[in-house]
């Protein structure tokens, strides 16, 4: 049986208002020609951009510019639904056809915040919500990003995405909760499918990008491509009745699986401590249990004939396949002085036969907590992802169970009704449980081994879940990398080169 999903009323009633005072975004050939949907093929701008490469050296581009480019036909607020085009035509003096060059889809979005296609964030038409960002943006999540840039380089079609956020407010109503922002960038998509021909690049040849809030969305994107539990809300923002499919996701320290962030936070961290002192420890041990139970349910096999993945073994596999790895890489890199003094600085680490090696417990000494308990769904509801579960007339929700009833201590409490089919919808999780056949196929994940915003297993279960599907997955990790660390773009670049078989002739 088939089933119906709608907006709340109160979220209906909110979209059509802020609707009502929409001012923007440029309609300029669409409107001549009588369709909303249409790309403005004619309406661009020239520019040039010197872009320094991986390797040091620079480039010259020009490139024609589209700006403000609304991309549904019924915006809730055009100034952050709307995004902009970037077409290189001439690289170094040489000219460059980049018609049906892969598209680059950068995703500009930190903090589930609002996002413009220029790198802006706020609260739209109206006031900002105050609140933490999650830190700052990481490398690759404002206007143009390092890799966006070194793809423009690479002769690549760049098109930037803004899409609301929990920070939109109009007139004390919120209209970028979520699912907004991940329903805007699907509804980007659509527009890049739907004009093929006329918007520059391959719409069969998409790669998204994102860091932290934008990681989780290109996760999402490449997870969950072709899924209908969005067409109601596409629907009502007038989105292009066309494809969401994208061909490959590049996704750099997600905030993902948020409804399982807590255990999992709590599995890693739980015996570090934070400030000075530890956290509650029979609730750290309460959602650590409940990880082991989830991380059973996703029955994953980890690569090099690990075999199965559990919440017991988690730690060797982790270290044997990405930390020491990681730690190896960094020390062979240093001077033997500089490795001397690093080593002296960080005893946990024994350095033999040119290999790092160190135990799970020096290892989380090393890089300590930052979260509290619990990390995600918090008491206070400080962190940004209650408050990217807000309604239309509260800034912030419980999304859990669990953080629920510890902030308020009724053990019977739960949350709100539309809160676990949200939480679903921005999970990639959920789609790549139900292999979904219509996802991308190539994944390049990247994280530091210092961030502390998210558990490491998150980006790891999203590696282990693609690749037991049979995906091409590509995950590394930095040492000491902190939130949104990015060490090796040009690899990303030869990356897309080769899924995609691209290269400036």
């Amino acid at each position: 049986m088939k089933r119906r999903i709608f907006l709340s009323g109160t979220a209906a009633t909110a979209a059509v208002a802020a609707t009502a005072w929409y001012n923007g975004g440029t309609r300029d050939a669409a409107a001549s020609t009588g369709d909303p949907l249409a790309f403005p093929r004619t309406a661009y701008t020239t520019a040039t951009r010197t872009v320094t490469t991986a390797d040091g050296s620079q480039k010259r581009v020009a490139y024609r510019l589209w700006q403000n480019v609304v991309y549904v036909s019924r915006p809730v607020d055009a100034t952050y639904q709307s995004l902009k085009v970037e077409e290189p035509f001439e690289i170094d003096g040489k000219p460059v056809d980049a018609s049906r060059a892969p598209i680059f889809f950068h995703i500009p979005i930190g903090g589930f915040m609002a996002g413009t296609a220029s790198g802006t964030t706020g609260g739209g038409g109206g006031t900002p919500t105050p609140g933490p960002t999650n830190g700052p943006l990481p490398p690759g999540a404002g206007d143009r990003g390092r890799n966006a840039e070194l793809a423009l380089a690479a002769g690549y079609v760049v098109v930037t995405s803004g899409a609301r956020g929990r920070n939109n407010i109009k007139d004390g109503t919120y209209y970028g909760k979520a699912p907004a922002g991940i329903v805007d960038l699907k509804a980007a998509l659509r527009y890049i499918h739907r004009n093929r021909g006329a918007l520059p690049g391959n719409p069969s040849r998409i790669i998204t990008n994102g860091g932290s809030a934008g990681g989780a969305f290109s996760a999402v994107l490449g997870a969950s491509a072709g899924s209908p539990l969005f067409e109601p809300y596409l629907r009502e923002i007038g989105a292009a009745k066309a494809s969401d499919a994208v061909f490959a996701s590049a996704c750099f320290c997600p905030i993902i699986d948020l409804g399982n962030a807590d255990k999992a936070y709590e599995w890693m961290f739980g015996s570090a401590e934070l400030s000075g002192a530890l956290v509650d420890q029979a609730a750290s041990r309460e959602l650590t249990a409940q990880f082991a139970t989830y991380q059973a349910s996703l029955g994953v096999r980890g690569i090099n004939r690990f075999g199965r993945v559990t919440a017991a073994n988690y730690d060797r596999y982790l270290l044997e396949n990405y930390l020491r790895p990681a730690a190896t890489t960094h020390l062979r890199a240093l001077s033997a002085t500089d490795r001397t003094a690093y080593l002296t600085a960080n005893p946990f680490i024994t350095w033999s036969g040119g290999k790092a090696s160190f135990t799970w417990d020096g290892f989380i000494d090393h890089v300590g907590r930052s979260r509290p308990l619990p990390a995600f769904d918090d008491k206070n509801m400080a962190q940004p992802e209650p408050g990217y579960f807000g309604d239309a007339t509260r800034n912030a929700r419980h999304f859990t169970d669990f953080g629920l009833r510890y902030a308020t201590g009724d053990q019977t409490a739960t949350v709100d009704r539309d809160i676990p089919h949200k939480v679903r919808l921005v999970d990639p999780m959920h789609y790549l449980g139900q292999g979904n056949p219509r996802r991308a196929r190539r994944w390049w994940l990247r994280i530091g081994t210092s961030d502390t915003t998210h558990s490491l297993t998150a980006i790891t279960n999203l590696a282990l879940k693609t690749h037991n599907l049979g995906d091409e997955v590509n995950l590394k990790m930095f040492w000491d990398g902190g939130h949104g660390a990015n060490d090796d773009p040009g690899d990303m670049i030869t990356w897309m080169g080769r899924i995609t078989g691209y290269a400036v002739r």
